[in-house]
């Protein structure tokens, strides 16, 4: 029974990466949708080497820093260690890759190839997990520093902070190093609108992270013993409130309406295994509307290029979800309980400093190198052609 058990442990949380990995190709597919065509290809190569990069700076640094693991021993010892152990790097690792995915949707269409590679090696092997493994194991004492000052620890069960909060702020800090895009902000106040290239690229995107989600959050028990219905209900209210908020806050726009679900299966993500249905089908409408006027507010009036709207996506609505935790996981909200909104505070204000204070050191150092903004010339002609040399649609370049 026991060989059986690890075998079926194996299985689920192998299958819960694999759902997580195809998130990647929804965050490819959500940006390729949303950039101008000039920058559809630089969309989905980004997205691939990230993920490629963020497995290396994950197996060599991150991981170590995060849990004590490191992968440097012989094949013998590896393979001597349970199935599991070895499973579980590449789900967490998944999640880790989600960072460098995240910000690349904000600083979309301006930045040159590899200094946005260095910075999410960066970023995967030393500012995420920094704060994963103070979330998550138990790492320098700071769980039991929030447990004595507030009676409960703080509770993140699937990432809303660790994962979205995180990397929406490295995002913010990304965008104000880098600036906004030539032509968005003129100097008499004028607003350059750059409105998506394909609404159905982005739709599908947005479907293919909504399904993957449900191995993002469900999985993150990690044991098939501890799978919770509650999760996979949760995560199915959150994304429909979310979905409605934005469609009635949006006012029917379909960029809106997509990115409504995510906002609100981001928010649910920390408090999925202790909310009531109706707690997280509030917490998903709160985030939906969040994202809608945020975005709307960043983009118009601060002028924040944040090209897919990363900040307030997973930033805001990522802090919005950790809050959220405890105060819809409270019993007396009809939640399960074991969660205090103080220790939420303190948990989420602490990963925000981390975040935005890690990623402007992090992009400050790789400009040391060499600039990380492509120039002029190279940002008008786009980055398919100024990096890649080729178009999404070489054939139609052909008959022009």
């Amino acid at each position: 029974m026991d060989a059986l058990k690890s075998g079926a442990d194996v299985l689920f949380i192998l299958l819960g990466a694999i759902m997580v990995l195809a998130m990647h190709g929804g965050f490819a597919f959500l940006e390729l949708g949303t950039v101008r065509a000039k920058n559809q290809v630089n969309a989905l190569v980004k997205i691939m080497v990230d993920f490629a990069i963020s497995t290396i700076a994950y197996f060599f640094v991150g991981y170590s820093i995060a849990y004590g693991i490191s992968f440097f021993d012989g094949a013998e010892t590896l393979t001597a260690k349970s199935g599991f152990e070895l499973v579980k790097f590449f789900f967490l690792l998944t999640f880790a890759a989600a960072i460098p995915a995240i910000v690349s949707g904000g600083i979309a269409e301006r930045t040159r190839f590899w200094p946005q590679v260095a910075a999410s090696f960066l970023l995967v092997a030393l500012i995420y997990p920094l704060f994963e493994g103070i979330a998550w194991n138990q790492r320098f004492g700071v769980q039991a520093w929030i447990k004595g000052l507030f009676g409960e620890e703080f509770h993140d069960f699937a990432g809303s902070i660790v994962v979205h909060a995180m990397g929406g702020w490295i995002g913010l800090a990304a965008v104000l190093t880098i600036g906004a895009r030539i032509g968005r902000y003129s100097k008499d106040g004028r607003i350059s609108a750059h409105p998506p290239s394909s609404i159905p690229f982005l739709a599908l995107g947005a479907w293919m992270l909504s399904v993957g989600w449900f191995g993002f959050n469900v999985m993150s028990a990690q044991e098939i013993s501890k799978i919770s219905g509650l999760v996979a209900l949760n995560s199915l209210m959150a994304m429909a409130g979310g979905t409605l908020a934005a469609l009635v806050a949006g006012r029917n726009d379909p960029g809106f309406v997509h990115n409504g679900p995510l906002a609100g299966l981001v928010a649910v993500c920390a408090g999925s295994d202790v909310m009531h249905p109706l707690g997280a089908l509030v917490t998903g409408g709160v985030a939906g509307a969040l994202f809608v006027y945020l975005f709307t507010l960043t983009q118009n009036r601060w002028k924040i290029d944040d090209v897919l709207g990363v900040w307030p996506l997973h930033g805001l609505a990522g802090a919005w979800g950790g809050l959220a935790c405890g105060i819809f996981g409270a019993k007396a909200l009809g939640g399960l309980g074991g969660v205090a909104f103080m220790s939420q505070l303190t948990g989420t204000v602490l990963a925000i400093a981390i975040a935005f204070v890690g990623g402007l050191i992090v992009y400050r150092v790789v400009g040391l190198f060499g600039p990380v903004r492509m120039d002029e010339e190279d940002e008008f002609n786009g980055a398919d052609l100024s990096i890649h040399k080729i178009s999404a649609t070489p054939e139609r370049e052909g008959l022009r």
